[in-house]
């Protein structure tokens, strides 16, 4: 892959938090390029460090080693200065959308203009424009409290994007959602992927999501980058158990893989094993899986 197709690298970067109580690594030896343009989803269990991952991607958390890479600078190497303008070209959602009540839609997608310096006109004239993207431009008037979970999301994203971000950051931003707003979401950031050509980091515990929208997929486990690559590899092929555990639940050790992952309609089979229990069919907007569970020996 051509360095010049890269937007963000993460180059054995680490992050410990020092307590009183001792020491906390969060993230170790974290490697990780992420494509312009992209959807790179970043999954894991709770706990597993992808919070503090995103959050040192940004430098709202600053790295204790290794190095985040922006658009080809070093953002350890930069001043205070050049971090904040750097900070602006990320934009950022959250799962409990941090909406600020006192102001009316509008107004809160204007605030990261206005805290910028923008000229107040051009900051409406980009707020209306925003709203108008995200479907809520009727409501411009309204305030957070009036609005559901997804509207307030919409509203978030608006926000979001007011910079013009090259990189929009989205931590759990679907978990608070239920399933079908979460779906209208999801595509929601996708239409701003292909439209806006932002590139998209989804952050979440949620294989489903994962599968819906993310082109690249890293697993993080114990703070570590267990295996990552493209969602269709991932998918067919998991190296690791917490892999397997993600993608296919629980009881994934005990799940023998022997699919072949095609991209097209038809897909085919290696030969049967001869101690295949059943096969299943998995059938997914990119990908058909098929794999097996074998007998187990009592």
């Amino acid at each position: 892959m051509s360095d010049n197709n890269i937007i963000i690298s993460l180059k054995r970067m680490g992050k410990t938090f020092y307590t009183s109580a001792g020491d906390v690594v969060a993230l170790e030896d974290i490697n990780l390029d992420i494509r312009e343009h992209s959807i790179q989803g970043i999954i894991g269990l709770s706990g597993a460090g992808k919070s503090t991952l995103v959050r040192c991607i940004n430098y709202l958390e600053i790295p204790t080693s290794g190095q985040v890479i922006f658009e080809g600078r070093s953002m350890g190497d930069m001043d205070a200065k050049s971090v904040r303008e750097s900070r602006r070209k990320m934009g950022m959602i959250f799962q409990q959308f941090n909406l600020l009540d006192q102001r009316n839609l509008l107004r809160n997608v204007t605030f990261p203009l206005e805290i910028a310096g923008a000229d107040k006109k051009e900051a409406k004239r980009r707020a209306k424009e925003l709203l108008k993207l995200v479907e809520l431009d009727d409501r411009a008037n309204s305030y957070p409290s009036q609005l559901s979970g997804g509207q307030k999301q919409r509203v978030a994203i608006a926000r979001a994007l007011a910079t013009n971000p090259k990189v929009l950051l989205c931590d759990e931003a679907t978990s608070a959602l239920d399933p079908k707003t979460t779906g209208q979401i999801l595509e929601l950031l996708k239409k701003i992927n292909k439209e806006l050509g932002v590139t998209i980091i989804v952050i979440t515990h949620e294989m489903a999501v994962i599968e819906a929208i993310c082109d690249d997929v890293a697993v993080i486990d114990n703070s570590h980058i267990a295996e990552s690559g493209p969602v269709s590899q991932i998918f067919a092929n998991p190296r690791t158990e917490i892999g397997r555990r993600l993608i296919l639940g629980d009881g994934a050790k005990n799940v023998d893989l022997v699919a072949i992952i095609r991209r097209s309609e038809s897909y085919s089979m290696e030969e049967k094993p001869a101690n295949l229990l059943f096969q299943i069919l998995y059938l997914h907007r990119k990908l058909r899986l098929t794999f097996s569970l074998p007998i187990q020996k009592r």
